[in-house]
């Protein structure tokens, strides 16, 4: 599996604010509308809309409109994705980034 690495730091840049790591955690109980979401923060609409739009542009959040709310949903495939990610990303696998094995760093968890 060839990692992403470009891809991915996006997706952590945008896991690193802890409002959207509490929103992520929200929505893995469910799809949720936007003002149930808002429920949990102390925080206005448009702050929110800009959470999730970065979390949405990132892949992991998925957005369906109904009326005047969005409602938001995580996008499991690409959760799951960004958790091999992670798992190869720091496990020692054959198929390890360095190329001398006797010189290689990597450790096994």
């Amino acid at each position: 599996m060839e990692l992403n690495y470009d891809d991915n730091a996006k997706i952590f840049k945008a896991l690193s604010d802890s409002s959207r790591l509490k929103i992520i955690d929200i929505l893995s109980c469910g799809e949720k509308c936007a003002c149930d979401i808002l429920e949990f923060f102390d925080f206005t609409q448009p702050t929110l809309s800009h959470h999730m739009k970065v979390l949405s542009d990132c892949g992991l959040v998925e957005v369906r409109k109904e009326g005047l709310w969005n409602h938001y949903s995580l996008n499991i495939n690409n959760c799951n994705k960004l958790t091999l990610f992670m798992m190869n990303l720091i496990t020692e696998t054959k198929d390890c980034i360095c190329k001398d094995k006797s010189k290689c760093t990597c450790k096994s968890i």
